[in-house]
């Protein structure tokens, strides 16, 4: 059985506490945190400590902190024997201080006071050396079915798509809420369009998928669109995102 301490009580870090502490495969030994308020709702699952002297010792040490704490937090960890991981999605691998260290990042948006199922999460895992590859997809096929060895320039480039296919795509959904909104009409509209949006990516490319007057290069609909438009930042999205498209779908028109 793996033991595992997590380092950290934000968005992440509650996700894989929730999805840690339901594997009968790992002991989550202890959760550590500057929140005490916090680490409270935690006392009934495992051990809790703000005290980094008082870390326990166990084979893994999950840093679930921002980016630009994840150095800072490694140095307290430099003397434990056990491999010590952050879950950034943009972080290198040698962020982290410790001879024996990794990453383990869950490629997934994670929302305060919304637990997932991870058994479907994809986990990127990186290591510094073979044996630390080993333990971490064994940890992570404890709590999901897609564990991917990726290294960190690899892992860089996908987080980059990930920004473009969520923080993206999320940002344009509150845009065309932001539509509806000023004519008085639900954004509950929009969701089966959403959904099927996505859903029909199991079955087509990206590319085949897309539909609408930029691919048609429809310029009479576009124009009108952008007639409707009295802000001048989503009107220049409009005309950046509608000259993408028909410039990705050039040869066919």
């Amino acid at each position: 059985m793996l033991k595992v301490v997590v380092i950290g009580t934000g968005n992440v870090a509650e996700n894989l506490i929730h999805a840690l502490n339901e594997s009968e495969q790992v002991k989550l030994v202890q959760i550590v945190g500057r929140d005490r308020h916090t680490l409270e709702k935690y006392t009934n699952i495992a051990n809790v400590t703000w005290d980094f002297g008082n870390i326990e010792d166990v084979d893994i040490y999950i840093i679930a902190v921002s980016d630009g704490a994840i150095e800072t937090v490694s140095k307290k960890l430099s003397k434990k024997q056990g491999i010590v991981v952050h879950t950034s999605g943009a972080t290198a691998m040698n962020s982290i201080l410790s001879e024996k260290k990794g990453v383990f990042y869950p490629l997934q948006t994670f929302t305060k006071g919304r637990v997932l199922d991870f058994s479907n999460i994809p986990i990127c895992v990186e290591a510094s050396n073979t044996e630390g590859v080993f333990v971490l997809r064994e940890l992570g096929a404890c709590i999901s079915k897609r564990v991917y060895e990726v290294n960190s320039e690899q892992r860089k480039k996908l987080h980059l798509a990930a920004v473009f296919a969520n923080n993206f795509s999320n940002h344009l959904f509150h845009i065309s809420e932001t539509l509806c909104v000023k004519e008085g009409l639900s954004f509950e509209l929009l969701k089966p369009l959403i959904l099927e949006t996505v859903e029909k990516l199991e079955i087509l490319s990206p590319f085949e998928a897309q539909t609408g007057p930029a691919r048609r290069k429809d310029t009479e609909s576009m124009e009108r669109h952008l007639e409707l438009l009295s802000d001048n930042q989503h009107k220049k999205l409009y005309k950046l995102l509608s000259q993408a498209i028909t410039k990705t779908y050039e040869k066919e028109l």
